[in-house]
């Protein structure tokens, strides 16, 4: 498909294909030996633990269930590098005292200009997060966190998380994926080459670990490259299971993701997978589940009720609360998403009721990746408020099971 020949029908199809990859698979998974799920509906209300450093690993269970909800000790800085073979990364880091910035990204600069010409609806379109551009590191060295978009996805999709982390002490690093960013996908050149995405992050790699040793890079002497752990979205799952094959990469974080193309044999470390049970792009029983079961342990599952696909990016914050469909719909797009009411559903999957209001469930996914992290990194001596023993102090009904 070239870009002469995109109708303002395929746009629409295009806007909404916000999700999983359509290679997904499921497999035969073998027979595990997780411990007993568990599932809570308990609301708790606790006081959050003190952001100014580890929280303790004898709190009570609610007290540790919420234990990273909030942002951590450090200011967050934020900049944009490039790779060599051209895609633009994106990178949070810990910052001096005194970075209290803010940043903004717009969906519509990351659509090309043609489409970003129909998208003329007044409305939120896009996120604002705290961070300070270009600020300066703060002291310390710090491990290292690669995120993979998802397909139609972009580079700063999913700052609630990736910000936050970098608020814990940790440089997050996200490259652009041109086989599958939204910018080629509107534009009808995008390849979903998975090779080429994982390529893309390893290369992110090389480029922080290679700053760390450059005396002109502000990130000189402030990169951990001994601890490093891989999280994707979506199709970024897949990049991330490419990923973690890298003997630099200890573990990895799977969201609204799981066994794509095939993929038998999971990279023997570390893993954690999270789906959403509202989830109509990737099932969680039929994708995620299986390829929990066949990762190698140790593994942890986590299944939340009422999170759609895009529960687990900054979508769902604009367009009205209807993310990209709302956009689309603002804009004067609506009758065309009436005769494809499939692509409504796509678009605004996890958005919209039945699907919990992400605000409620944004804080949990924070603390569950900022705990495994954590633990994975040495930071915590053991996970905090993850694992079955957690769910009845979660404020969200959540399956859990571990191996």
């Amino acid at each position: 498909m070239t870009r002469r020949t995109l109708t303002p029908l395929l746009l629409v199809a295009l806007l909404a294909a916000c999700g999983g990859d359509d290679t997904a698979t499921t497999t035969d998974a073998p027979t595990s030996t997780e411990a007993a799920t568990t599932t809570s509906g308990a609301a708790t209300t606790t006081e959050a633990p003190t952001t100014t450093g580890a929280p303790s690993t004898t709190v009570d269970p609610a007290a540790a269930a919420t234990a990273y909800e909030e942002p951590g000790p450090y200011p967050v800085g934020v900049t944009t590098v490039q790779l060599a073979k051209g895609p633009l990364v994106e990178v949070w880091y810990p910052a001096v005292d005194g970075s209290d910035g803010t940043e903004t990204y717009d969906m519509r600069d990351y659509v090309p200009d043609g489409i970003r010409a129909l998208l003329t609806a007044d409305i939120p379109a896009g996120a604002t997060y705290a961070a300070t551009r270009d600020a300066a590191l703060a002291d310390g060295r710090f491990p290292v966190v690669l995120f993979s978009h998802g397909f139609s996805g972009v580079r700063v999709q999913s700052t609630f998380l990736t910000s936050h982390l970098a608020s814990w002490g940790m440089i997050v690093v996200s490259p652009e994926h041109p086989s599958r960013d939204l910018t080629n996908v509107l534009g009808g050149t995008a390849t979903g080459d998975r090779a080429d995405s994982v390529d893309d992050l390893l290369s992110s790699l090389d480029l922080i670990l290679g700053a760390n040793d450059d005396a002109a890079s502000p990130f000189a002497g402030h990169v951990d490259g001994e601890r490093v752990v891989a999280v994707g979205h979506s199709a970024g799952g897949g990049t991330i299971v490419g990923a973690a094959a890298d003997p630099r990469v200890d573990g990895y974080v799977s969201l609204a993701s799981g066994v794509f193309g095939g993929d038998a044999d999971l990279p023997a470390v570390p893993s954690f997978f999270i789906a959403g049970s509202a989830d109509g792009v990737v099932s969680a029983e039929d994708v995620t589940r299986p390829a929990y079961e066949a990762a190698p342990s140790p593994s942890l599952l986590w299944i939340i009720d009422g999170v759609g696909h895009n529960g687990f990016d900054d979508f769902c914050t604009f367009g009205n609360g209807a993310g990209i469909i709302g956009l689309a719909e603002a804009s004067g797009l609506g009758p065309l998403l009436e005769a494809q009411p499939n692509l409504r559903s796509l678009g605004s999957d996890g958005c919209l009721p039945p699907a919990r209001p992400v605000d409620t469930t944004f804080p949990l996914i924070r603390h569950a990746v900022t705990a495994w992290v954590r633990a994975l990194f040495g930071e915590d001596p053991t996970p905090v408020g993850l694992g079955p023993d957690a769910a009845a102090a979660l404020a969200v009904p959540t399956e859990i099971a571990e191996k």
